[in-house]
């Protein structure tokens, strides 16, 4: 067999893994350079907006102001983005009126150590950074019911800011349709109840609730108007290639600067293919993305997208922080006999807890398709408690399983659908 060698997205360094080129095909988004000033581009995003004026024509003198950020799980050039906003706002708003909120959803927070490499020490050192904790009553303030009868508390500070500054970065989502925009206030900002609600059973389970749908989703569609009902002054994403550098900014009115960062991330993310492939090999787009086995669901659910059923799903996800063992991901992962019993326990709910709604993705997966995983910081033993598979070389792997192979390098950077759908 002639050997194609393939760089799969995996931690921090990547792994070549060497694959039977005759049946082999390899997705990757379409290749986007960076733009030549990264800082520039954020700056022109704020001063040149899609909808809206500017960033500093809708800020006044005496005002607060909140920004929202992702948390270290995700990709987003925070160092580049706060001090871009910042900057707007000098000689208007003095420092100390200005909170960083971590749009951390039901995640844990981040540490000091994790804030300083996420937002670069100058930010952290004129501005106060919150990890916002949608379990601490206290620090939520109820917004009311929107959408479809969702219950929304968000995070006191944010919603009693005089200004509110969403900031993230756009890509497909397995089940919100794509990242960003109003996905920054909730699940972002939202207590523990609201996101329980944009998250049960019933939204997740409708097929609608998948890569690149937002209208007809019924969590975006919730997101949405949730975002919608109570304000967003202006809002800040961009578009990353695989390096995880900007290549484009888009700022604005919430809903079109929303609007138009997807139509560039779909452009670029999501691509066609004419059949479904017997195996196929995915990744969680390296670190920080795979630092778990709970954000690696969303490479299996990428490559779920193209397997025929039956067929086999290999992800590569290093796993630094194991399952990890905050929150119930692993207690719930592990506590059924099967994937079978997991999706049919879980699906019958009317509501469920935090991480239940990963795990009955992951179970329709398994479902669907065999899964094998690789990864540096989980057991076998540990792999077989999940129902998973562990393999210590993907190529060998590949090589004793029959059949037409795909390969995702970047995970869910890259959509694959099939034609037709």
């Amino acid at each position: 067999m002639t050997g194609l060698v393939v760089d799969l997205a995996y931690g921090a360094d990547g792994l070549l893994v060497d694959l039977p080129a005759e049946r082999t095909t390899v997705i990757t988004p379409v290749a986007r350079p960076a733009v030549a000033d990264e800082a520039a581009e954020v700056l022109r995003a704020l001063r040149e907006p899609v909808a809206g004026p500017p960033l500093r024509d809708r800020v006044r003198r005496g005002q607060t102001v909140a920004i929202s950020a992702c948390d270290g799980t995700r990709p987003q050039p925070r160092h580049l983005m706060i001090p871009a906003i910042l900057a707007e706002l000098d000689g208007l708003i003095p420092l100390d009126d200005v909170v960083i909120l971590v749009a951390t959803g039901t995640h844990r927070g981040n540490t000091p150590e994790e804030l300083r490499a996420m937002f670069g020490d100058a930010v952290v050192d004129s501005v106060r950074i919150v990890n916002h904790d949608a379990r601490d009553d206290a620090s939520l303030r109820w917004m009311g019911r929107f959408g479809k009868d969702v219950p929304v508390w968000l995070n006191r500070e944010w919603a009693e800011a005089d200004v509110r500054i969403t900031t993230g970065f756009v890509e497909p989502h397995f089940f919100a349709g794509f990242s960003g925009g109003p996905k920054l206030v909730a699940p972002g900002l939202a207590a523990l109840e609201t996101v329980l609600t944009l998250h049960d059973a019933a939204r997740i389970g409708d097929p609608r609730a998948t890569w690149g749908i937002t209208e007809g989703n019924p969590v975006h569609d919730d997101v949405r108007a949730i975002a919608a009902a109570t304000g967003v002054t202006f809002a800040l994403d961009v578009v990353l290639n695989r390096e995880q550098k900007i290549v484009k900014a888009f700022g604005g009115d919430l809903a079109p600067m929303h609007a138009a960062a997807m139509a560039a991330a779909r452009a670029a993310a999501m691509r066609p293919v004419p059949a479904a492939f017997d195996v196929v090999v995915t990744t969680n787009a390296g670190f920080p993305l795979d630092q778990n086995l709970y954000q690696a669901v969303k490479g299996m659910s990428a490559a779920a997208q193209i397997v025929r059923p039956g067929g086999v799903v290999i992800c590569a996800a290093e796993c630094r922080d194991g399952f990890p063992d905050h929150g119930s991901y692993r207690e719930t992962l592990t506590g059924a006999a099967s994937p079978d019993a997991l999706f049919e326990e879980i699906s019958a709910r009317t509501r469920t807890v935090p991480d239940q709604w990963q795990v009955q993705i992951q179970a329709r997966i398994q479902r669907h398709a065999r899964v094998i995983v690789h990864t540096s910081h989980l057991s076998d033993a540990d792999l077989a408690a999940a129902h998973l598979e562990q393999t210590h070389d993907i190529a060998a792997t590949v090589r004793g399983l029959p059949g037409s192979v795909c390969v995702l390098p970047e995970g869910p950077m890259t959509i694959p659908y099939l034609e037709g759908r």
